[in-house]
């Protein structure tokens, strides 16, 4: 069984008080922050490779990203996939889900035949969980969301549990499919340095632009429907006051504090 896996390397959240915005374009500015692989993407990599492990096939994973993604893939690689592709181009920057999700479908397109895509439910710097659904939508296929267990049976189809807020609900789909998943699905295996060393001499497919059959009005940030209007910091206007003394003295200037705030409805008692 054959499983693409889309990937997003994100902010190395140890140094998200050093990202800014552009103030032009209003996206985040990337550059000289590390990045990771997105954690909910490492869930997503682990179920498609013990996939894998029971029924044979391959593990691609893939992701569009600038080229320092590099590492985050060789990571994925030490993980167990087999190969990874990096679509990595000026004009993809900028893009917003739906733009994004254009772009992976027509990479998918182009790796041909698959049975799963997996992907992480969310991303941890957007928290959107729209490109998994909406790259399903481009390649017509069905697609599940907030997977936490996934089963294959016998006659062909595969078995979704997702989550809901007080239950779950279990669903069944024809592949090929998309599951987007959730961190309880399962663990992460440990990278074994055996791993690390193949990884680092496996050679990473980029494609550019000219290597996509893609529409080049649907891509990057002029393709994105998405746009930020305005970008400002909310004013505090809280503040904190501590009032000491015994219960009794306490609670009578905490009352008296209320009203003189307009709390008019609070009384001593």
């Amino acid at each position: 069984m054959n499983c693409i896996v889309c990937v997003k390397p994100v902010p190395d959240p140890r140094f998200w008080n050093q990202l800014v915005l552009e103030p032009k374009t209003k996206t985040l500015r990337r550059e000289g922050i590390p990045s990771v692989l997105n954690p909910l993407d490492r869930h997503a990599l682990e179920e498609a490779l013990q996939i894998k492990e029971r029924t044979g096939g391959r593990v691609t994973v893939l992701s569009m990203a600038p080229l320092s993604a590099v590492n985050s893939l060789r990571e994925a690689i030490s993980m167990g996939a087999d190969d990874a592709v990096l679509l990595s181009d000026k004009s993809f920057a900028g893009a917003d889900t739906l733009a994004t999700s254009y772009v992976l479908a027509k990479a998918i397109k182009k790796l041909g035949s698959f049975d799963i895509i997996f992907c992480g439910n969310e991303s941890l710097d957007g928290g959107t969980g729209q490109v998994g659904p909406e790259t399903a939508e481009f390649l017509g296929i069905p697609h599940v969301t907030f997977v936490r267990k996934v089963t294959i049976p016998d006659n062909g189809v595969i078995r979704a549990e997702r989550w809901m807020e007080n239950a779950s609900m279990t669903v069944e789909v024809k592949l090929p499919a998309l599951l987007s998943v959730l961190q309880g699905i399962n663990i992460p295996r440990h990278v074994s340095l055996a791993r690390i060393s193949v990884a680092m001499q496996t050679e990473i497919t980029v494609w550019r632009l000219s290597d996509l059959d893609v529409d080049p009005t649907k891509i990057g940030l002029a393709g994105s429907p998405t746009q930020v209007a305005e970008l400002f910091m909310p004013e505090t206007k809280r503040r904190g006051e501590m009032i000491s003394g015994d219960p009794e003295t306490a609670s009578n200037v905490l009352v008296r504090r209320l009203r003189e705030i307009g709390l008019s409805q609070f009384r001593s008692g």
